[in-house]
């Protein structure tokens, strides 16, 4: 049985449980933490029996390590500048070219395959990373590619029985869910930077707020007294490492 998940039979899918503190797991696998009753993990990972599990997928750029496989498969769906592929140089990431209808269907083909699979390997929802990729375009993108882009991919999610979690982007507002369809958000330091507030005018108290130990713990602090009677808040190392491992950290409110 789902930890606090309550059936939408109308829709066929489980809503977020808002009650339940995250463990936030896309750097390997592990036992989540006591009091967890949500865990997010890699879409090659296991599904963690008896949680509620959102599976991670890259929407809308490559993963690190899998570029080759873009170009030997889909060469034309990778974005490009003057023939030069338009890189994501923080993560090393190829950023997906979804300035068309064409590719954007194609795409969704590709990503709708890792969709299914996560509701096939036990997930109950799935979060589509980097949906502000036109940020990084160089001017080849817009956001208006982007949310309808996102718009396919909700509707691939919610066909095989998953909720669909906006990832980050605030900029979207309300638009997130009204426009594209998301359930709930997942907001990486958006107490750092000033932007909760959006995320929970638009969601309410499905979010989860992700802030890391790399800047000022009195972030995070605040983020608690501020809403963390309201939505899951954790503190976790900025590479999301497993426990055990000696710099993994783990905080909740």
């Amino acid at each position: 049985m789902l930890v606090g998940a309550a059936a939408i039979p109308s829709i066929g899918y489980n809503t977020l449980p808002v009650d339940s503190p995250a463990s936030y797991q896309l750097g390997g696998a592990y036992q989540p933490e006591p009091g967890v009753g949500v865990v997010a993990r890699d879409r090659t990972e296991s599904a963690a029996q008896g949680y509620y599990n959102i599976c991670y997928v890259n929407g809308f750029q490559t993963q690190p390590g899998s570029r080759k496989w873009w170009k030997k498969h889909h060469p034309k769906l990778l974005l490009r500048k003057k023939s030069r592929l338009v890189v994501d140089s923080q993560w090393g990431e190829v950023l997906l070219d979804t300035s068309s209808k064409r590719k954007r269907k194609r795409i969704a083909r590709v990503v709708g395959k890792w969709t299914k699979g996560c509701a096939r390997d036990g997930f109950q929802a799935v979060e589509f990373d980097n949906l502000d990729s036109f940020s990084r375009s160089r001017k080849q993108l817009t956001m208006a590619n982007n949310i309808a882009m996102a718009k396919k991919l909700v509707r691939k999610a919610h066909r095989v029985g998953l909720a669909a979690g906006q990832k980050n982007t605030a900029e979207l507002g309300t638009r997130g869910r009204s426009k594209i369809g998301f359930d709930f958000a997942v907001a990486e330091e958006c107490q750092r930077y000033s932007e909760c507030g959006r995320y929970l005018a638009a969601y309410g108290p499905a979010v989860i707020e992700i802030e890391y130990t790399d800047y000022s713990s009195s972030v995070f602090d605040r983020a608690c007294a501020s809403h963390g009677a309201a939505i899951s808040i954790i503190q976790r190392d900025r590479q999301l490492r497993p426990s055990g491992h000696r710099k993994y950290h783990y905080s909740q409110c």
